[in-house]
């Protein structure tokens, strides 16, 4: 019989096991990621890869500020759910009320700010981003927002059905500042960044952040890193829609304040988190959309997750109610974060991580 080890033990081997997994997608001289891992409420795995700058070579660390892409969105609907919940908007609203501005009436008379939380609004993406590369490149929330406004066709009736838009969140962060009457970003450090304990992070405006923050990158045919962020990224600085800064420290402490109903009431809280019932839906494949986190599964498991991808960034946030475990991983080069979160989970599975409350 072999010997039973003991607690410290234990650790050791897990953490050697996630060592080996990470290390096999990260290079010590390369661009990398930050990862942290969660159960019951304890830290039991962070390590980090790789550089954030690749000019300095200042190595990444569990408090490297990565760009977090579309994770950024459920801050914004969180911004929205707070105004909701002292009444200054409510999520039925049309989106006329804020943008009469609309080429025709109609069509934002038809579209709730509920539809643009759950990405069925049916209001195509008209932004012409190759052919205005340049413009694209500073072009803030308001500018990615303008061609929506000249709709004359729907793609689809509102709440019907499911398409994936950026814009519609850009839409969103100027709601916030409609209604607040302060910047969107300054609201959310305000109401969401304050009570959590995020003394760290940031939203993109124009070209801040300049500093404290880790560079992105891809690969080239030649094998050479070249940076993929502000300047080199049309729609960058579109913030609405993947505009915060954050690290996994720092995300772990979102997501405390989250259970802990730090900056919004449970009720509310619980009705981000859970599929929005939309009356209108007409799809065969059912909807998987909160407002706006994604419900899904993972190794069998309820899961609440989104992911987030911009420039050289790539980021992937998983909270898993009944095991209690929250998982973050951010990168600021590409690399495939749902083949590496599916073999995090088989490993767990194997070693029976999930069974231990």
């Amino acid at each position: 019989m072999l010997p039973l080890l003991s607690a410290a033990q234990k650790n050791k081997k897990r953490s050697m096991q996630l060592d080996s997994l990470f290390q096999s997608y990260f290079a010590e001289n390369e661009p990398g990621g930050s990862v942290l891992l969660v159960k019951n409420g304890k830290v039991i795995y962070k390590n980090a890869f790789g550089l954030e700058d690749m000019k300095t070579k200042k190595p990444i660390t569990e408090q490297t500020i990565f760009n977090l892409g579309s994770i950024s969105k459920t801050f914004v609907a969180y911004g929205i759910l707070k105004l909701a919940s002292e009444n200054k908007l409510s999520l039925t609203d049309d989106i006329y009320k804020y943008f009469p501005d609309f080429k025709n009436k109609n069509i934002a008379k038809q579209i709730k700010i509920y539809h643009l939380l759950t990405h069925t609004s049916g209001l195509p993406d008209s932004r012409k981003i190759d052919e205005e590369f340049d413009f694209y490149l500073t072009a803030k929330d308001e500018e990615n927002f303008v061609p929506l406004k000249q709709t004359e066709k729907l793609e689809f009736e509102p709440g019907s059905k499911y398409h994936y838009s950026n814009p519609a969140f850009n839409g969103l962060a100027l709601i916030i500042e409609k209604v607040s009457g302060i910047k969107w970003q300054d609201y959310i450090a305000k109401e969401i960044f304050q009570p959590a304990g995020m003394k760290h992070s940031t939203i993109t405006d124009g070209p801040h952040p300049e500093k404290n923050v880790a560079h992105a990158y891809y690969q080239n045919k030649d094998g050479e890193f070249e940076e993929l962020d502000y300047g080199e990224e049309p729609t960058f600085a579109a913030a609405g829609n993947g505009g915060v800064w954050s690290s996994v420290t720092e995300l772990w402490k979102y997501e405390q304040a989250i259970q802990k109903n730090l900056f919004l009431s449970n009720e509310w809280i619980t009705k981000s988190r859970v599929v929005y019932p939309l009356a209108e839906w007409k799809d065969t494949i059912p909807s998987k959309l909160g407002l706006s986190w994604f419900i899904t599964q993972v190794a069998g498991e309820r899961t609440i997750e989104h992911t987030g991808s911009q420039g050289g960034f790539i980021a992937d946030y998983c909270w898993i109610p009944n095991q209690k475990i929250f998982y973050v991983l951010l990168c600021n080069i590409p690399k495939p974060i749902l083949q590496i979160r599916t073999k995090l989970f088989d490993l767990i599975k194997k070693e029976n991580w999930l069974d231990k409350k």
